[in-house]
């Protein structure tokens, strides 16, 4: 069945939006570009809310902790919680520290940026590398013959890292040589939208690494299941009466479709389009979509 464009049908919106208790939402392309709110996010987020309907922003971004996020969410006019925040930063660690349950003699190695390590800490995750300021430097003559297997290092982490290079990679790459060493992602999304363009997301941070050993990490963010069963496990939800919001076909729908959920809706502000969904054998499609989030207000 095709998706249905529920732009300019109140009508249809409303009946859409009743059949939810909880609507889960992806944050780039979705609620913003970058550091610019979308029109009309905030008072669409307004509407749900007084509704009685539970709101969680679930990102795949990351480079900001839960914490980070409260002030991006509180300095852009949106309300926010720490229990309405479930980043895959946050998923790592929550992996690392009680699915894993990584030994306390053991660290982690990260190819990423802060909000990793802030949500590793406060897992009571030891960890190295991210963003202390001696990983920017480049290739030293000593490395060559010091990177090696290290048996105190349990993962090598990698997320978003806007300062990656030789180096890192590596250090990544001996460290991998241990097969009892673990291979995380926070997610492998090949691009993310900003300033109304495309760039190298995450999954780009982790596949020369891939390339390198041969080996495949595993992802804790979108469209990874690991994510789904945690943030299911967190909010207790019925899947029949949640609906996942996002823009990109890939991650955010699939992981609404792979996951259960009752309904998925895709918006067209931030990675995918229109014909990517739309004619006979498309691999991922919404069940409807939006031009934009804001088109909920029209049930209004």
């Amino acid at each position: 069945m095709p998706p249905s464009k529920l732009t300019g049908k109140p009508d249809e919106i409303a009946a859409f939006i009743n059949r939810f208790d909880v609507f889960l939402f992806d944050c780039d392309g979705v609620i913003w570009h970058g550091d610019k709110l979308l029109p009309g996010t905030v008072e669409t987020l307004d509407m749900l809310r007084s509704k009685g309907k539970q709101i969680v922003f679930v990102t795949n971004n990351s480079t900001k902790s839960r914490t980070s996020y409260i002030k991006k969410l509180t300095n852009l006019g949106i309300p926010a919680k720490p229990d309405e925040i479930f980043g895959s930063a946050y998923s790592m660690a929550v992996y690392i520290s009680r699915v894993v349950k990584l030994p306390k003699h053991k660290r982690v190695y990260v190819i990423g940026e802060a909000g990793i390590e802030e949500e590793l800490a406060s897992e009571g995750v030891s960890y190295f590398g991210g963003a202390d300021p001696a990983e920017d430097k480049p290739m030293q003559p000593e490395d060559y013959d010091t990177f090696a297997p290290d048996p105190t290092v349990g993962a090598v982490v990698c997320g978003l890292d806007h300062k990656i290079n030789y180096r890192k990679l590596a250090r990544g790459y001996h460290f991998l040589q241990n097969p009892d060493t673990l291979f995380l992602a926070t997610n492998i999304d090949s691009t993310f939208p900003s300033h109304g363009k495309l760039f190298p997301g995450a999954g780009s941070i982790s596949a020369p690494l891939k390339y390198m050993t041969g080996r495949e990490p595993l992802s804790l963010g979108k469209p990874s299941m690991a994510m789904m069963d945690a943030i299911e496990g967190r909010f207790r939800f019925d899947k029949k009466r949640t609906c996942m919001v996002g823009d990109r076909l890939s991650t955010d729908i699939k992981f609404g479709i792979e996951g259960g959920l009752g309904g998925t809706l895709a918006v067209l502000t931030g990675v995918s389009k229109e014909e990517e969904f739309l004619g006979e054998g498309k691999e991922v499609v919404p069940e409807a979509y939006l031009d934009a989030l804001c088109d909920l207000l029209e049930c209004a």
